[in-house]
């Protein structure tokens, strides 16, 4: 089948060379940053998308240095929406056959919807960050991947995206629009030669998160994104991680009143915590 020549990246570095250009949002930190080394790694030129111009030249020069690849950067804060064009110009002329949409934002803590910190800011810089920037970058480089007949676009979802999770709800509602949006452009584009993953993971350690240590149920996002990688052409929808995938399993087999209330209460907890080191502050 079509969609397996991507997975073939492993094993050939002309294939990397036949999709081009990587490009990643949210790319100098955690998952997003990881993305773009392990490509990298193939041989594959990296554009590189985030707000800071100063930790984007860093993480430019750290991959070009180790793996020897053409890199470039774009500046853009993608809470804002006039930067599509921007962004457009900077990838004009480029042969985009893989784009990692990975910029996301999420909750300072769990809480509940009317009492969100600046709420209406915080609903349009969610719905921003997590969806508008999914659609228009699809929008910027699906027309040169149909044109080519080939590309690879790897949308971060997480888990909280596959079942609604309370006290994260705006966070959760965008997160379950990517899996969708994910899931319909595939389908709509794979004759056309286009192969669209949407990656569910549960937690991993990376600033987002606000978790630094690993464990069996929390990788890096390095280990992650090799894990994640090894996906792609097999699955459209992956929660990327062995143990991630067995939890997906255990989830499913739980009641949804059940799950919403380990939910809510797992949720009450981590606010209690948030909220007790806040006022200690």
């Amino acid at each position: 089948m079509h969609i397996f020549f991507f997975f073939s990246l492993w094993y050939s570095k002309v294939e990397c060379c036949i999709l081009n250009r990587l490009v990643v949002t949210g790319s100098t930190d955690g998952i997003g940053k990881s993305y773009a080394e392990e490509l990298a790694r193939c041989g594959m030129k990296v554009v590189l998308i985030s707000r800071s111009q100063d930790k984007l030249n860093q993480v430019s020069s750290e991959i070009r240095e180790k793996f020897k690849v053409e890199t470039k950067t774009i500046a853009a804060d993608f809470a804002s929406e006039d930067i599509y064009d921007k962004i457009k110009t900077g990838l004009a002329g480029l042969k985009i056959g893989v784009l990692v949409n990975n910029v996301g934002v999420a909750y300072e803590y769990p809480e509940f919807f009317l009492d969100i910190p600046d709420l209406d800011n915080t609903i349009k810089k969610i719905i921003t960050v997590n969806i508008l920037s999914v659609c228009k970058m699809t929008r910027l480089v699906l027309p040169g991947m149909v044109e080519r007949s080939k590309g690879v676009i790897l949308n971060i979802s997480s888990a909280s995206g596959m079942y609604p999770v309370p006290l994260l709800t705006i966070y959760s509602a965008t997160k379950a629009f990517v899996d969708f949006f994910s899931q319909c452009i595939h389908e709509e584009y794979k004759s056309k030669g286009i192969f669209v993953q949407s990656v569910l993971p549960f937690f991993v350690a990376t600033k987002l998160a606000k978790i630094r240590k690993t464990s069996l149920t929390i990788p890096s996002s390095e280990a992650y994104v090799k894990s994640a990688l090894k996906t792609v052409g097999l699955t459209t929808r992956t929660n990327g991680y062995p143990i991630h995938s067995l939890m997906a399993v255990f989830a499913s087999m739980v009641p949804s009143w059940l799950y919403m209330k380990m939910g809510m209460r797992m949720g009450m907890s981590t606010r209690a915590h948030y909220l007790k080191k806040v006022k200690k502050n």
